[in-house]
């Protein structure tokens, strides 16, 4: 199965300048925890802005989350994946970089989707995602 086939094509995403407060409305519309930051015309992944990232890097911190941006708080650099590799691969990488999502880039690396953790556990089998689950939940360095 290749990741094509799984991912959600055409994601909301975010520019570095993009408020914090917009990424949060962003999520609550799309129904998701996580908003790709793009840049050069929104070719090109820089990272992603996870609910986990608004709540550590920002209210956690004691920041407000209405004065940042989506630079301020992003995880990056993005990790990417390309829509023609396998399922079984990007869950490889998932778990070798202990990412939930894997940002997805079409043959000329244009961002074309986004495949999640979710996504691999509503198409792959019981097994690979037991796998990945495990892997990207275990404490850093530990394997």
């Amino acid at each position: 199965m290749k990741i094509r086939e799984i991912m959600t094509p055409s994601p909301a995403f975010a520019t570095p300048e993009t408020g914090l407060r917009d990424v949060a409305r962003m999520m609550a519309e799309n129904d998701c925890g996580a908003i790709p930051v793009m840049g050069d015309g929104a070719t090109r992944a820089l990272g992603i802005v996870t609910d986990r990232d608004i709540a550590i890097r920002a209210v956690a911190n004691g920041k407000n989350p209405l004065d940042l941006k989506a630079s301020d708080v992003m995880s990056g650099p993005a990790v990417t994946v390309k829509s023609d590799e396998t399922v079984e691969n990007a869950t490889a990488l998932m778990g070798d970089r202990q990412v939930r999502r894997l940002i997805v880039l079409d043959a000329r690396g244009v961002t074309c989707g986004i495949v999640s953790q979710a996504d691999v556990a509503q198409h792959a089998g019981k097994r690979e995602t037991a796998k990945l689950v495990q892997e990207v939940s275990a404490p850093a360095g530990v394997r």
